[in-house]
């Protein structure tokens, strides 16, 4: 059975973190509405969905991505750059707890879970202004044990690593080449975005299917035309905080059925 993690908008979300995009007005009741259709879409692809308690105070905790990254063996609960975000985390670790043996992200480090792309046994780490390599040298000496390989990868021009890359498969990936580089991924099979869709790097991977925003059309084209099945969800509202899909849910096996 999946898990899906997912913790409710705030109404402080007008407040969100911003690196990349200026602020703009942010429709709450819209972003509810959509967070709520992403929550079915994720039921429908065989998902059960376990929410978080509220967090009205903390703008991005809508974002839950940020706060883990949950893999077979154990959950590692982040350290998030932004020292706003830093709340978020507690309950998110009550969570993700449930279900798997914790480890924690220690000062100095900082990372946040956009940065933490899982395609296999392969774990791939963005060095951004929100992570730092003293975090991914202490997410190596995590997994290492269990046998993934951990690779540090540069990003310059996004938010976070997953802004420009994310998973269809173990060895298939999802990529913008203009915002990190083919050559670091030079062992998987890369599908590119429309050049004219530069933010449709971002897709939920839920078993045999794939959650993606129908805003990015040329690029849906391209995975349908490849045979893969994908349910579209709008999160345009939610994309004015610099959120996309993977960020608003943390999915992963229940391993105690």
């Amino acid at each position: 059975m999946l898990i899906a993690v997912t913790r409710e908008v705030s109404p402080a979300i007008v407040r969100c973190e911003l690196t990349h995009l200026e602020r703009i007005a942010i429709d709450i009741d819209l972003a509810r509405a959509q967070h709520h259709a992403y929550e079915r879409a994720l039921e429908e692809a065989g998902c059960t969905i376990v929410r978080v308690e509220a967090a009205p105070g903390l703008s991005d905790a809508v974002f839950v991505e940020d706060a883990a990254a949950v893999l077979s063996e154990v959950a590692i609960i982040m350290r998030p750059g932004a020292p706003s975000r830093r709340a978020e985390t507690p309950a998110v670790a009550d969570v993700v707890g449930r279900y798997r043996p914790l480890r924690l992200i220690d000062a100095p480090g900082t990372i946040d879970g956009g940065d933490v792309l899982v395609a296999g046994r392969r774990v791939f780490a963005g060095l951004s202004r929100r992570t730092n390599s003293a975090a991914v040298e202490q997410i190596r000496t995590m997994l290492g044990p269990h046998g993934y390989d951990v690779h540090a990868v540069p990003v310059t021009d996004c938010l976070h690593l997953k802004s420009a890359v994310t998973a269809l498969t173990d060895d298939r990936l999802l990529i913008n080449p203009e915002w990190v580089a083919r050559d670091l991924f030079s062992t998987f099979d890369l599908v590119e975005v429309d050049p004219h869709e530069p933010y449709a790097a971002n897709i939920v991977r839920v078993g045999e299917e794939l959650v993606y925003p129908g805003s990015f059309p040329r690029t849906l084209e391209r995975l349908e035309c490849l045979g893969f099945r994908v349910r579209t969800v709008e999160v345009d509202e939610l994309a004015k905080a610099e959120g996309a899909v993977t960020c608003c849910s943390l999915i992963f096996e229940d391993q105690s059925v």
